[in-house]
């Protein structure tokens, strides 16, 4: 019996057969519609089969990546070694008083029209943010003036031993789209956000609101990665790329968009190579011309394709 089979076969301990797929091709998995095979492609339904899947990883040595919806995320043509979670199926949403609690599977899009249908105010800024709630707090996500650290009260992880464990918001060290949680080695299982009582009109204006403009400024028809840059200092990052004349350049299916020079597209069956290229080109671009290092706001993991 090979090394993968014994893995497989542990992995089957653990978490039931048909969330434990060998081989899995990320793209299908992924918001960008990038990205090349996972190794082993796991799908948990309970708290602690993630535990017992990072115990099992500690054990024997084997990587593992835990991977959201990848709205923000760039993953190479090569794929990632090892195991890869995903938490799609843990994606519950309920309420507590003024509070929502959420699950880090499930979109944060969603927890934002919850806490509207129970006419809590807070979370409006995410009602257009694409990512799961897990991801939203991996990066502080933020839109329009909010962001996850104004309302984020606590949270469950997993950490890097297979501990269940709550973080106070205090503890993420929760900044410009950034947090310890990555560093620490913690997987965030479930969000409580803290928010305050509003009518349900003001509520919804203010999410239809933001609902245009991002519908009206962003490419949505097209997959990407959101926002690639990340705002620098003195600067907007979209109006130095649309300076540099860089709206509609595109190497193999990747293009930097016409509608928002922000985002590069997935605009005809990109390969993640074509993504990277576009974005050191954009980024040395923008360096010749205004002196401004552009720094990326997408993460880039995996290997590169042999």
């Amino acid at each position: 019996m090979n090394k993968k089979q014994k893995i497989y076969n542990k992995l089957l301990e653990l978490v039931k057969e048909e969330n434990v797929k060998v081989d899995e091709m990320l793209r299908d998995h992924l918001y960008t519609k990038l990205g090349g095979k996972a190794d082993f492609f796991i799908t948990p339904t309970s708290y602690e089969e993630i535990q017992n899947v990072v115990k099992l990883s500690n054990e024997d040595n084997i990587p593992f990546t835990l991977l959201g919806n990848g709205s923000n995320l760039i993953i190479k043509d090569g794929g990632i070694r090892g195991i890869v979670i995903n938490l799609k199926h843990l994606d519950a949403i309920y309420s507590e008083g003024n509070t929502v609690v959420a699950q880090s599977g499930a979109r944060i899009i969603d927890a934002s029209r919850y806490a509207l249908d129970k006419k809590l105010s807070g979370l409006e800024f995410a009602c257009g943010i694409p990512g799961t709630v897990g991801g939203a707090l991996y990066m502080n996500a933020g839109a329009y003036g909010g962001e996850i650290k104004d309302v984020l009260d606590y949270a469950y992880v997993v950490d890097k031993h297979g501990n269940l464990v709550k973080r106070l918001a205090a503890e993420l060290d929760l900044d410009y789209r950034t947090s310890n949680i990555s560093a620490n080695g913690d997987i965030v299982v479930e969000a409580t956000f803290q928010l305050k009582p509003a009518k349900y009109e003001d509520i919804k204006e203010v999410m239809d609101d933001l609902t245009f403009k991002r519908e009206s400024k962003q490419p949505l028809e097209y997959p990407s990665c959101g926002s690639v840059f990340k705002r620098p200092p003195g600067y907007f990052a979209g109006k130095l790329i649309q300076d540099s004349n860089l709206q509609g350049t595109n190497i193999g299916g990747a293009e930097v968009s016409k509608k928002h020079a922000g985002f590069i597209i997935n605009k005809d069956n990109a390969t993640t190579s074509d993504y990277i290229s576009l974005i050191e080109h954009v980024q040395k671009t923008v360096k010749d011309k205004f002196g401004v290092d552009l720094e990326r706001e997408v993460r880039i993991i995996g290997d590169d394709k042999d």
